[in-house]
């Protein structure tokens, strides 16, 4: 398994966000030639580790961390990532960073390219020196064979499929001669499972050879398969680091998601009347970039509060986005057993639905007008509401007085911290500027209500006033809630029933007195007893989706 001393050591590193704690005593080690799985829900802290190790900016221009990170023994503390780099730490980021006009070998040799020189050199200097392509060349079969894989040295990346790209990432970091760490965040999120296979048995043999690997995924099937070792992140914290011995892909869910919170169901149908379907969805797919739904299928009862789940990019995000038309979208949607036409976000409102997006500052707000203006502008542009008409209508202008009391009760009704309902938006924090975006759709007085990320950004004191908001509200006015969120335990604390997204498809859905593990499996792409057709797709729909 390698040396006993360890390689990498993580000592009681903490780490916050201008107050916001994202880690939390954090500690583990990694030997050389081991391969660690780091899993963990979103938000529990991942990237911002992975930042730390590879000397991202974003650490220092937040005021650093506590702790400490060892490197063979020596306390390291990079100051960018050329630091790590030097140090022997590579990293391959979910999003490609491959330039696409270059081929195979130049994106592998990048910043190390062989130079051959000239006559030239000994008057004019080294700038004289030209590139030796058969050198870099060699080098870069080098390198690919090490991942014991077939890729073209001459082919640009452009004209790449996936995977391709994805191994030539690998090869770029494993080219360069101090590589001792590999960190690999989701590599096989967007390969076919074949090719998911194939990396998987790669990274096994640069393992062998010695190589150190951090190997963070969703899918915990191929966590189980590969590491050596697992630890677990939940809210900042490790609540797991153990050898992957006898680990099941269940354990590791449960782990994720923490206890139950059954017992703790604040809401219940007492008091609300859940009626028939309002909402049906079949076939949705929408064109969100980072969040691409494909082949969603659910309904919506009235007066529930329907949750919306999943990891990062497998597409909740893009459901609300392309029904609102905020983004290209398809397939069949009715409400009230009506057809709601996608692509047309006037239309949608006018209909009765009304969308509290995740992207505050860019879409839910007007950061320059008041917030008197922007709780009552939608309102008063779909329903005609907060406007004084003259001349038998022919006239009309804003009702100021009736925009300053509404928004008074909403700064009042959702504790908004502002000087009052003159003040500006962009001069509120983000969480009361979330508040705002709420109101906003609050004044509309919707039949169904779409909340994405509704406590983003706020405070856990906040948070909790929010979600009782949003209960306050359907219980209320019966009004039907559609919320997406990345926070589960949120979901369950709030919601009747709960749909998980994975890989832009509804993967199944759970009572939110399900077991944690339950959903996690969802989440990991496992379909778990009992979670088929209930309001998800059909057994046998999703791999047709995939295929």
């Amino acid at each position: 398994m390698g040396q006993d001393s360890p390689l990498l050591s993580v000592e009681h590193v903490s780490k916050d966000f201008y107050g916001n704690v994202v880690l939390e005593d954090v500690c583990f080690q990694l030997r050389a030639g081991e391969i660690l799985g780091l899993v963990g829900e979103n938000g529990a802290g991942k990237t911002t580790l992975m930042r730390i190790l590879f000397g991202m900016p974003v650490i220092a221009e937040t005021g650093g961390y506590k702790g400490g990170v060892c490197l063979d023994g020596e306390e390291v503390r990079f100051a960018s990532p050329f630091d790590a780099l030097d140090a022997g730490i590579g990293m391959v980021h979910q999003e490609f960073s491959l330039i696409p006009g270059f081929t195979t070998t130049e994106n592998i040799v990048l910043n190390r390219e062989a130079m051959r020189g000239s006559v030239l050199n000994a008057v004019f200097g080294e700038r004289m020196s030209a590139l030796d392509r058969a050198a870099m060349k060699g080098k870069a079969e080098s390198a690919i064979a090490r991942l014991g894989v077939k890729l073209d040295p001459d082919m640009l990346v452009s004209e790449m499929p996936v995977g391709h790209k994805e191994f030539t990432e690998i090869a770029r970091e494993i080219n360069r001669e101090k590589t001792k760490l590999l960190v690999l965040d989701e590599p096989t999120a967007v390969l076919t499972e074949s090719e998911a296979d194939i990396l998987l048995k790669t990274l096994r043999k640069l393992a062998d050879q010695g190589i150190a690997i951090i190997f963070i995924s969703h899918r915990l099937h191929e966590v189980v398969e590969l590491a050596d070792r697992i630890v677990v992140l939940r809210d900042g914290g490790v609540v797991k680091d153990l050898p992957n011995e006898g680990v099941s892909v269940r354990d590791i869910a449960s782990w994720m998601v923490g206890r139950s919170v059954a017992a703790d169901r604040a809401a219940s149908a007492d008091g609300r009347r859940i009626g028939d379907e309002i909402l049906k969805v079949e076939g949705l797919w929408v064109d969100m970039p980072g969040e691409p739904v494909d082949g969603a299928s659910f309904s919506v009862r009235q007066g529930e509060i329907f949750g919306i789940g999943g990891l990062a990019g497998q597409g909740k995000l893009g459901i609300p986005n392309g029904i609102m038309g905020l983004y290209p979208a398809g397939g069949e949607v009715s409400f009230r057993g009506k057809t709601v036409p996608l692509n047309a976000p006037r239309t949608a409102l006018e209909t009765g639905l009304a969308f509290v997006s995740e992207d505050r500052r860019g879409v839910g707000l007007l950061l320059d007008e008041s917030l008197e203006w922007n709780v009552s502008f939608t309102a008063m542009q779909i329903q005609g509401k907060y406007l004084k008409s003259i001349l038998g209508g022919l006239v009309r202008y804003r009702d100021e007085a009736a925009m300053r009391k509404l928004t008074q009760e909403y700064i009042e009704l959702l504790d908004i911290k502002c000087t009052g309902p003159e003040q500006k938006a962009k001069q509120l924090s983000g969480g009361n500027q979330q508040k705002i975006c709420l109101a906003k759709a609050f004044a509309l007085k919707p039949d169904l209500l779409f909340v994405s990320e509704p406590t983003r950004g706020i405070d856990v004191g906040a948070k909790k006033l929010v979600l009782d908001t949003i209960k306050r509200y359907n219980r209320d006015y019966g009004t039907t809630i559609v919320m997406v969120s990345s926070e589960l335990e949120e979901l369950r604390s709030v919601c009747d029933r709960v749909a998980i997204v994975d890989e832009g498809g509804i993967a199944g859905i759970l009572p939110p007195t399900a077991e944690p593990a339950e959903f996690g499996l969802l989440m990991s792409g496992v379909s778990p007893t009992g979670a088929g057709p209930a309001g998800g797709e059909p057994d046998g729909a999703k791999e047709a989706r995939r295929a």
